[in-house]
């Protein structure tokens, strides 16, 4: 199993490919970071290990980055588990290990080796669990058809763009792609996130929780302009741009706030009518004109 974190945790089953590719994880994992970097501009950070739970956690003490590879053996599995506070452990949240402090129960180590008659009598129903955890084992599967809680869009420049117009209009074009396949998707986001990576390749994020979960372009869309202006670009050389939209639930679930301005509902009658075009003609047909290139 291997953990990819590029500002969202990823679990990837690499069982069946380390045949395919003639690779050992650690190889394989080299190939999905590098392949990131190059087709996307991400930097992403990593952790392997022999199930979901090992490697989730060595993801978790990666630096950006960097990678973690946990080796199959009994000995490299505890090496590596035993020493981890008790509060990395999956399920054990900072109350259960303050309750297991009190006990003197402080690492992962030490929950091992305290007998489940004992943890029982601590944390009650979920002791069974957490030991096991704690002598590594976890038999969760990677669910690949598992729905996705964001989507994301991207732009790569030409070449290191340090204009902020082209910046503020690529910008404008990410929210166009990602609201519309919000709205193809029937979802609505509750947060938006954007990176910005450098000609010398390293990058910054920022992160905004929305007023209201939504698929409305313009909403999206100011806050996307606010995380932009919040990084302060100026002639900053951009080489890329990300924007995600994140914690996505069905739009049957979200409240919208009414208004007694006219202005919203003309915008979002408008926004309709340009899914349609949008849906007849392809992409772009139609859209906020800053998000265009000027051609004259």
């Amino acid at each position: 199993m291997a953990s990819v974190d590029a500002d969202e945790l990823a679990d990837i089953d690499l069982t069946g490919a380390l045949r395919y590719w003639k690779k050992d994880a650690a190889g394989l994992v080299g190939v999905i970071r590098l392949r990131a970097l190059a087709l996307h501009g991400v930097q992403s950070s990593a952790g392997a290990g022999p199930n979901r739970m090992i490697a989730a956690m060595a993801a978790a003490v990666t630096p950006p980055g960097a990678a973690t590879i946990i080796g199959p053996s009994p000995y490299e599995i505890a090496a590596f588990l035993r020493p981890q506070p008790a509060a990395a452990l999956p399920g054990v949240g900072p109350a259960m290990a303050r309750s297991l402090a009190r006990y003197g129960i402080t690492t992962v180590g030490d929950i091992a080796d305290t007998p489940v008659a004992t943890l029982q009598r601590i944390l009650g129903t979920t002791a069974r669990q957490v030991h096991e955890r704690a002598h590594a084992l976890d038999d969760r599967p990677v669910v690949p058809t598992a729905a996705p809680k964001s989507i994301s869009a991207s732009h790569r420049f030409d070449r290191d763009e340090p204009d902020p117009d082209q910046h503020h209009r690529a910008l404008l074009g990410l929210v166009e792609q990602l609201g519309a396949q919000l709205r193809d998707e029937h979802s609505v986001a509750q947060a938006v996130t954007l990176t910005v990576t450098f000609a010398d390749r390293t990058s910054t994020t920022r992160t905004r929780t929305l007023a209201e979960a939504t698929a409305h372009t313009p909403d999206l869309g100011g806050t996307g302009l606010e995380l932009l202006a919040f990084l302060g670009l100026q002639r900053a050389r951009v080489r890329v741009m990300s924007l995600r939209a994140e914690r996505l639930i069905p739009a049957e679930q979200a409240v919208h706030q009414l208004a007694i301005d006219t202005r919203d509902d003309k915008a979002r009658d408008l926004e309709a009518a340009l899914d349609r075009a949008r849906a007849r003609f392809g992409l772009g047909v139609a859209g906020a004109a800053a998000a265009y290139r000027r051609t004259a």
